[in-house]
């Protein structure tokens, strides 16, 4: 971009509001096996421990590639597009699971309520795979940035409805009220996808030589003819290709590397936050009005900034800049810690969590946005996502340990400096090599 306007300009475009509500119904299922639910647990006197282990419902979010070629390559069940298809079924059977998590008790039904959030996690991180390669396909590679924060400023507004609007509605009406409400507000994804285009399917400069090289290799093997030739094809293109075309670029372990730490830091810290409030004495209207609602303004603030900053200064400038802010933010949740119950420190804390978290958001999204190769959009935003997924679920697994043994102080000391690592490799690969460039 050449100038501030001009990178103000992007965000005029309709397809982006598009983006919006999409990024909302991303958003909304995370906070209801996240933090809303460890709030709930919290509240019925689930053990820090447990509440921790709850982070392995998340799983599905780390592991969604293994499933992700399918949903590139399969037609849904709905005739509705490859991608509005897939992803309006998707929907659906996440409402039900929604309301499922609702419905149970954690004192009677604990067992039964992590079966059901793993079901919304398994729907929610299927919804994502093909949502996020739906914005990938529908935007010119110059919008991508102002994709990424717009995207980001959805999701984090549906993590809000979940958090700050299930804490309100719980408050008053009751746990399976708030869920149920959750789960009709899906449908503003759903309106978006049925009024909206079919992104046209593309082929990378990378993707034909892979699929002709095998398909030349089946028909010089007689034996391998007709149907077994035909499945083996379909499932080399299918599971093998979009990721030996994703291996095939430059450094990409280190990519992996810098994807899985970046965001490290702030997962550890988010999965306590809920209960580090409990403990300081909060109550659930506390939490809602502060941690919450007044969090909306940084978030909003903080996904723009980052869209802009990766519009202007590039992708990989934003991601190191936007990363340091994001570390820093943590030593916020210290203070809330060493301050006690008093409202102010809470909102202070708020809003530095959501404003750095905002600004990383939006520069990792654009980074994962451009490296995907257009022939695999959803299989490889899907594996690149997933792997910055791991923090916030395996690792996070253990933070109830962590902080029971180290404290609240402590704890979040340590997830100031967990990400440093991330953002010391992506400086090197900077140096050293090319930012890898879309197929």
């Amino acid at each position: 971009m050449n100038s501030w306007r001009d990178v103000l300009r992007v965000y005029g475009d309709r397809r982006l509001l598009a983006i919006l509500l999409l990024g909302f119904s991303s958003g909304l299922p995370l906070a209801l096996t996240g933090n809303t639910l460890s709030v709930w647990l919290a509240k019925d006197g689930v053990s820090l421990s447990s509440i921790g282990l709850f982070a392995l419902i998340g799983l599905p979010y780390s592991l969604k590639p293994l499933w992700s070629p399918l949903l590139d390559r399969l037609p849904p069940p709905l005739p509705l597009g490859r991608r509005r298809g897939w992803a309006i079924t998707i929907q659906l059977l996440l409402m039900v699971a929604v309301l499922a998590v609702g419905s149970l008790s954690p004192e009677t039904d604990l067992g039964l309520m992590a079966i059901a959030a793993l079901a919304v996690a398994f729907l929610s991180a299927s919804q994502d795979i093909v949502i996020d390669a739906y914005r990938v396909e529908i935007l010119e590679e110059w919008q991508q940035g102002a994709g990424a924060a717009t995207v980001q400023t959805g999701y984090q507004l549906g993590m809000l409805a979940s958090g700050a609007g299930a804490f309100f509605i719980a408050g008053s009406f009751g746990w399976f009220t708030a869920y149920a409400v959750m789960a009709v507000l899906l449908v503003a994804g759903m309106l978006t996808l049925l009024f909206g285009r079919e992104p046209e399917r593309s082929v990378s400069a990378r993707s034909s030589p892979l699929e002709g090289r095998v398909a030349a290799f089946l028909e010089s093997r007689p034996h391998l003819c007709g149907r077994r030739a035909q499945i083996l094809a379909w499932l080399y293109g299918t599971f093998v290709c979009p990721f030996a075309d994703f291996m095939s670029r430059r450094g990409w372990l280190a990519i992996l590397l810098v994807v899985f730490g970046y965001k490290l830091g702030e997962a550890m810290a988010g999965r306590m936050a809920g209960p580090l409030y409990v403990a300081m004495g909060f109550s659930l209207e506390e939490i809602g009005a502060v941690s919450k609602v007044f969090g909306v303004i940084a978030t909003l603030l903080g996904g723009l900034i980052g869209g802009v900053v990766v519009a202007r200064v590039g992708v990989v400038r934003a991601m190191l800049l936007c990363g340091l802010l994001q570390s820093l933010g943590n030593l916020f949740y210290v203070l809330q810690a060493q301050s006690g119950h008093q409202i102010f420190y809470l909102a202070l804390c708020v809003l530095a969590e959501n404003l750095t978290g905002g600004m990383a958001g939006a520069a990792l999204v654009g980074y994962l946005s451009s490296l995907c190769s257009t022939a695999y959009t959803a299989t490889q935003y899907a594996l690149l996502s997933s792997v910055a997924s791991i923090g916030r679920t395996i690792v996070s697994s253990s933070t109830g340990k962590l902080a029971s043994s180290f404290g609240w102080v402590n704890f979040f000391l340590m997830t100031t400096v967990v990400t440093v690592p991330a953002l010391l490799l992506l400086l090197w690969m900077t140096a050293r090599q090319p930012r890898p460039a879309a197929g």
